[in-house]
């Protein structure tokens, strides 16, 4: 298995690692970023991890690998790839859409293949464990039996009943960044700008100026 320093190691390689002001997907400030999007045009990187988080689970007879989109996405194909490697017999790979209410959705007839399936929800990163939770009880809406999470990296401290309680809950790589809430936020109070190219900060200047 791979491990916490090989993790950092690739993910440093690909350039996913940034400095300055941003705003994250769960509405926080931070003066560093986890560019999870700059892993995945590298491949080859990009299976190295899910296999290493396939690893995890390959004793746990999962069914299906479910991830939020986008990013999760790709990662439920990959991680249901090498699943299927090793249990030598078909995992499907699916993913949950957002609703447009602040929740998720499985479409395409996804919510058929988790029925009284065992699912592993998987997501590149989570800060509040918000995305992962939201994921689990739409899975569980749709009658599966949530065997367990993974993250590639767990960068909030986000513990198992955080993400809504699977069986199990795993990260590659637990990374402290410290971030802060937006009224609390000292890059703010300095006047230095919010990064709009990386993370939510376009979203973040828009709600400003409105």
């Amino acid at each position: 298995m791979m491990t916490e320093s090989e993790v950092l190691d690739l993910l440093q390689k690909v350039g996913a690692f940034s400095t300055g002001h941003f705003v994250l997907t769960s509405g926080r400030h931070a003066d560093s970023y986890l560019n999870k999007d700059a892993l995945y045009p590298y491949t080859h990187d990009t299976s190295h991890l899910c296999k290493a988080m396939a690893e995890r689970f390959a004793d746990k007879d999962i069914d299906v690998v479910v991830g939020p989109a986008i990013g999760a996405a790709i990662i439920s194909q990959w991680v249901a790839y090498h699943l299927t490697d090793m249990r030598g017999e078909e995992v499907y790979g699916a993913y949950a859409d957002k609703d447009g209410q602040g929740g998720f959705i499985l479409r395409r007839g996804y919510d058929q293949i988790v029925k009284g399936k065992r699912i592993l929800i998987v997501e590149d990163l989570t800060t509040t464990g918000g995305s992962i939770k939201k994921v689990v009880e739409t899975a569980r809406g749709a009658g599966g039996n949530v065997v367990g999470a993974i993250v590639i990296v767990n960068r909030g401290g986000v513990t198992k009943a955080q993400v809504g309680s699977p069986k199990e809950f795993q990260s590659l790589v637990n990374l402290h960044l410290e971030s802060w809430e937006e009224s609390e936020c000292e890059l703010c109070k300095k006047g230095i700008p919010v990064n709009i190219d990386i993370g939510h900060g376009r979203d973040f200047m828009a709600r400003n100026k409105a």
